[in-house]
């Protein structure tokens, strides 16, 4: 076209490298922020994945495997609770919704430059006034931080020169061009948006789902292995809530919608029609929906990031290694009371054996005393029974004393081989109690 010929101003090539240099910083910060955010939800999953596993091995023999398990298990937290400082420090100030904004306002005052004001001769003061309030807007936004690198780009730059239907940028537009550069344009970038992220929303809900499932199933068949089905919820849940994609889908929504009310009435419009008064408005009423858009989209995102506390996900992993350690802690403390009170139990009714047979057999003996010889033998007998029951005590006491040293490096928890535990047990005395 003629148009596109024409030299381009300085001061819209000013207006394009300050959109390309906030563009290209907030596309980057915003990578940055969603790969951070992954990595601490997968820490958690990897801490409670680690927590189970060590559980696994016996601790009375360890390995190398289970050593180095340990070791990962003691530097996941540590790890998880270095990365909530840095993304604290680094990327909880929302920077780049900031320069997304300051982009998104500079790009619509670049086509109503081209557009509304191409004959205006004060329209290049009106732009360069406009950049200078966007980048001070920006300025206060960042805390009066301006650490944004400079563009080194292509102008524009999202430009391709071999395709048609791309805006080289620097030339005054007619209505049909605004309406294919930039109208269609948008339509068909939201309607691709819209479904992507309707998409990733159905993948969560199904995956939240699969999860709770899951973790029913495994409450009843490996208990222990709940807790990282638990796990993959609750990152789930609050990759689903830093995305907050139901506002999202709806704000597209309501784009795609409007612009396509804008597409069909200038399509509608015959040759004639397509006057200047149309074309204007055409161009404010798409402006203003995109930049309406622009600014809901940034108000969620705010809110999400907000709600979304990165010290609180770094200290899900901490929990997790917290719970799974008093989970042990309280397994081997009851396995421990249950030999303390088998061995009681089983001291208690050796004394009390002993105790009643003593007393039956004085007594006995009382009875049928009716000389000194008898009396003799009475006392005999009495120093045999003490001297038996010494005996039978220091025995037991040896035997105990055998079977504490003997044991003393067995770590009695859920992970001592049944064969240990049955050799445990069978080395206790026998009680004559009724079990069951």
């Amino acid at each position: 076209m003629e148009n596109q010929t024409q030299e381009p101003t300085p001061i819209l090539q000013i207006a394009w490298t300050r959109f390309a240099q906030m563009d290209a910083y907030s596309t980057k910060r915003t990578k940055n922020h969603l790969r951070f955010r992954r990595w601490l939800g997968a820490l958690s999953i990897i801490a409670t994945l680690l927590a189970i596993i060590t559980t696994l091995f016996p601790s009375d023999n360890p390995s190398l495997i289970s050593v180095v398990f340990k070791f990962l298990l003691i530097m996941t937290p540590i790890l998880s609770s270095g990365l909530a400082v840095y993304g604290s420090k680094f990327l909880s100030s929302g920077d780049w919704l900031v320069t997304r904004a300051g982009a998104e306002e500079i790009l619509k005052e670049i086509y109503t430059y081209r557009t509304v004001l191409k004959n205006s001769r004060t329209r290049n003061i009106w732009l360069e006034q406009r950049l200078a309030e966007i980048q001070r807007s920006v300025f206060r936004g960042l805390n009066g931080e301006l650490t944004i690198p400079p563009y080194q780009g292509y102008l524009p730059p999202h430009f391709k020169q071999d395709d048609p239907y791309s805006d080289a940028g620097f030339h005054d537009l007619a209505g049909d061009e605004y309406f294919q550069y930039r109208l269609e344009s948008q339509l068909g970038w939201h309607v691709s948006k819209v479904n992507k992220f309707q998409r990733e929303r159905v993948r969560l809900q199904v995956f939240i789902i699969i999860s709770g499932v899951l973790g029913s199933i495994l409450a009843v068949v490996l208990p222990i292995w709940t807790a990282l089905a638990a796990s993959f919820t609750a990152v789930l849940l609050g990759w689903q809530e830093l995305r907050n994609l139901d506002s999202v889908v709806r704000n597209y929504s309501k784009v795609v919608m409007e612009l396509t009310l804008l597409y069909d009435h200038w399509k509608n419009l015959r040759p004639h029609e397509k006057t200047p008064s149309e074309f204007y408005k055409m161009v404010r009423s798409t402006e203003d929906i995109l930049w309406s858009q622009n600014v809901e989209y940034i108000k969620a995102m705010q809110e999400a990031l907000k709600e979304a506390d990165l010290e609180e996900e770094a200290s899900l992993v901490n929990r997790v290694i917290k719970e799974a350690r008093e989970s042990d802690r309280r397994l081997k403390k009851n396995m421990q009371d249950a030999v303390y009170e088998v061995t009681s139990d089983a001291l208690r009714e050796t004394e009390e054996t002993l105790t009643e047979t003593f007393e039956a057999a004085l007594a006995t003996l009382a009875e049928e005393a009716s000389s000194e010889i008898v009396q003799a033998e009475l006392a005999a007998m009495k120093e045999a029974i003490q001297e038996f029951a010494e005996n039978a005590f220091q025995s037991l006491s040896s035997s105990l004393k055998e079977i504490a040293e003997e044991y003393k490096d067995v770590d009695v928890s859920e992970n001592t081989p049944r064969d240990v535990l049955n050799n445990l047990l069978s080395r206790y005395p026998k009680t004559s109690e009724v079990k069951g």
